[in-house]
């Protein structure tokens, strides 16, 4: 059996094997050693396993994971996201659908200091929730918004899927990290703007709320300023090259947990649960990396991604078909698929094919980021719907659904304005000087 064949073979069992329910780090360990073994030997198996679970448990680029989730359990149990979510509140809320556009504002805020969008839906679901319903806000558009919302937590950095995919594509996490922000920033917008038309169509989904002074107003701004500076601090360190991205985490985490202390909001019982949850999301993805670069090393012998690059290449069509081609496979398997498993299996196939059609692996890699967001709000999979479906105990889950969909259609867009305006992602990351 040629190298080729027996790639093909070993990425159909993969998909069938996840059919039946197996974890994602273990099908692709499993599938990338047998597939290695076989077309090589089972001493270079071996090898490659001690080697890869070495490098990938002492990876200096790994350890930002780890440091980052922790800040943000400590900014989540710091009453933060309660925070932003006010001062947002106070300035929007008396328009009609500002309670919804005060979510995004508030998601996109809380994004910059947790790096999860499963934990920016749920922390923000449990504040924003209860206030547009109190407001008598249709449930398709209040549930739709912080679904959508959600999504910007691994966007805007820092996020743990730029981390995932610099280690897969061995691209600067820093340059990914900065090249995230404006695009966050505009899909944010377009996300508010998608409110406000849904809003002009059906005013009755959207009741204006309470109208506030301005000392209100600036009062409330207040509650912001421990997130900007954890922000400023932490990003503006890896831009100007006074951190690394591992350093900046470090002093992240260790100034989200000063707030929290500082906040009195800290307890035994919650520190302790903020390390166990870290310890559990880190392993989780640790397990996920390793695995990838199994499998990475399986396909790399079965050259099937340098066969699939030579192929398109070949063909007589213009690279925004086959990019409009790439995108459309990654909503199918946004279908059937969570983002991680969408990352792993895809890009050490894709971004070689996109790198070798003349696209920027950073640009691409907030590309792949928007189409991952996609995914997790696309039915039936849609973790974030699903999360907001244990918020929203009392909305059918068809009704979140249907809330979705203009946020999603808002993603398309922002993936248009990027392929368009490239600069958009790369202007920052460009002018960075390390």
């Amino acid at each position: 059996m040629s190298p080729f064949v027996a790639g093909i073979i070993g990425i159909v069992l993969l998909f069938l094997l996840f059919a039946s329910g197996m974890p994602i780090g273990f099908v692709m360990a499993l599938v990338g050693w047998l597939g290695y073994v076989y077309l090589g030997s089972l001493d270079a198996g071996f090898h490659i396993l001690g080697l890869t679970f070495f490098a990938g448990g002492a990876s200096y680029t790994l350890s930002v994971i780890p440091l980052f989730v922790l800040m943000g359990q400590f900014a989540a149990q710091s009453g933060m996201s309660r925070e932003i979510y006010y001062a947002v509140e106070r300035w929007l809320g008396h328009r009609r659908g500002g309670l919804a556009m005060a979510t995004i504002g508030a998601c996109a805020g809380f994004a910059a200091i947790s790096g999860s969008s499963v934990a920016t839906a749920a922390t923000m679901g449990t504040v924003a929730l209860p206030e547009m319903k109190k407001y008598k806000y249709g449930q398709s558009l209040a549930t739709g918004t912080v679904a959508a919302g959600g999504t910007l937590g691994i966007l805007i950095p820092p996020s743990a899927t730029f981390v995932f995919y610099a280690i897969l594509t061995e691209q600067s996490v820093g340059k990914l990290f900065i090249a995230g922000i404006l695009p966050g920033i505009v899909l944010a917008l377009l996300f508010m703007l998608t409110i406000y038309l849904q809003v002009r169509i059906k005013p009755e989904v959207a009741p204006r709320g309470q109208q506030v002074v301005l000392k209100e107003k600036l009062i409330a701004l207040k509650g912001v300023w421990s997130m900007l500076v954890l922000f400023l601090v932490v990003m503006g360190g890896i831009y100007t090259g006074i951190f690394t991205p591992t350093e900046a985490a470090g002093i992240g985490a260790f100034g989200a947990f000063i707030f929290s202390v500082g906040k009195r909001k800290i307890t035994r019982k919650n520190f302790v649960g903020a390390l166990r949850m870290t310890a559990q999301t880190t392993a989780w993805i640790f397990i996920i990396v390793i695995s990838a670069h199994i499998f990475g090393y399986f396909l790399a012998v079965t050259r099937i991604p340098s066969e699939l690059a030579d192929f398109m290449l070949e063909l007589a069509v213009s690279k925004y078909v086959i990019l409009a081609a790439v995108v459309f496979l990654y909503t199918i398997l946004g279908m059937f698929l969570e983002g991680f498993s969408i990352l792993v299996l895809t890009v050490p196939i894709i971004h070689p094919l996109m790198v070798s059609l003349g696209f920027d692996p950073i640009w691409f890699g907030v590309m792949i980021v928007i189409m991952m967001e996609m995914s997790l709000i696309t039915p039936p999979v849609g973790v974030n719907v699903f999360v907001i479906k244990g918020v929203a105990k009392d909305v059918p889950m068809y009704t979140i659904f249907r809330g979705i969909w203009p946020f999603w259609i808002a993603m398309l867009v922002c993936l248009v304005i990027l392929t368009i305006f490239p600069e958009i992602a790369l202007f920052l990351p460009d002018t960075m000087k390390f």
